[in-house]
């Protein structure tokens, strides 16, 4: 398996605008397969997805894996961050590749169902893990939108963190990630998060992202809100990962390749399993 971690600033050479673009991105995989864009979930980097670089999905596929601005090792945006600012730059992402796949995890996945919907008809396949359906799976990031300024959000949101962490290594990882993340671009994308939430259906959007989208969760992870919708959705094609937790990239990388894998073999069926 080809694998490497060059982690270039991506567009960094490209004329104009795109010369500052404050987004990374590190591939790893086959060079000679088709290309996945990844996008993380809220305040997290690509780093999440390093368990895939040793599973079979990586043998058949080029990931590409991004950092969103002010996470992990990328800038924060001269503008001000939103989902549709975070979309924007994905689908550029998307084109530099000629992607027809897009994951997205948590949060990530409204972004990965919006930069779909920018790039069709290249997008053909839309993956959330466990994404964002209801306004209540935005339950890290539409907390932004209770706090005056960004800092009293990191402070809250790392001691929130503290909490969960203390009976979790996985949640301590997140935390650490987290802490790294650039204030302003948390709370921005946080407080947008909140009104996205409130106005529109992330799954709803999710659903009319592409020809084929798949959704892949443990229910047990899940509110009640978003399980209610997904049994009032059966069209939605989905994979149940039984004792996963939130971040099964992390604790489950192979069990999470072989469903990816899965799911892009029966594209164009739908399918519940």
């Amino acid at each position: 398996m080809w694998y490497s971690y060059l982690i270039l600033q991506a567009y960094a050479a490209a004329p104009g605008n795109l010369r500052d673009m404050p987004l990374l991105s590190q591939q790893f995989g086959s060079p000679s397969g088709e290309a996945i864009v990844t996008v993380s979930g809220f305040g997290d980097n690509g780093t999440m997805y390093d368990g895939l670089a040793h599973t079979a999905l990586a043998d058949d596929y080029l990931l590409v894996v991004t950092d969103l601005p002010g996470c992990g090792d990328a800038k924060p945006d001269r503008e001000t961050l939103s989902l549709d600012r975070c979309a924007e730059l994905i689908a550029k992402v998307i084109a530099e590749h000629d992607a027809g796949v897009i994951v997205g995890h948590s949060l990530g996945s409204i972004i990965a169902s919006l930069a779909a919907a920018r790039t069709q008809p290249q997008v053909r396949t839309v993956i959330s893990i466990e994404g964002n359906l209801t306004p209540e799976d935005a339950y890290f990031s539409g907390s932004a939108a209770q706090y005056a300024t960004p800092e009293e959000f990191r402070v809250a949101f790392l001691s929130r963190l503290d909490d969960l962490a203390r009976e979790s290594e996985l949640v301590r990882r997140y935390r650490a990630e987290v802490a790294r993340a650039d204030p302003r671009s948390l709370w921005e994308l946080g407080c947008d998060a909140h009104r996205f939430s409130a106005s529109n259906s992330a799954g709803d959007a999710l659903m009319a992202s592409a020809p084929h989208v798949h959704y892949i969760y443990n229910p047990d992870n899940a509110p009640a809100e978003t399980n209610a919708w997904l049994d009032a959705h059966p069209d939605l094609p989905r994979s149940l990962l039984p004792g996963a937790s939130h971040w099964a990239m992390v604790d489950e990388p192979d069990r999470l390749a072989g469903v990816i894998l899965q799911s892009l073999s029966d594209r164009g069926r739908s399918s519940v399993s």
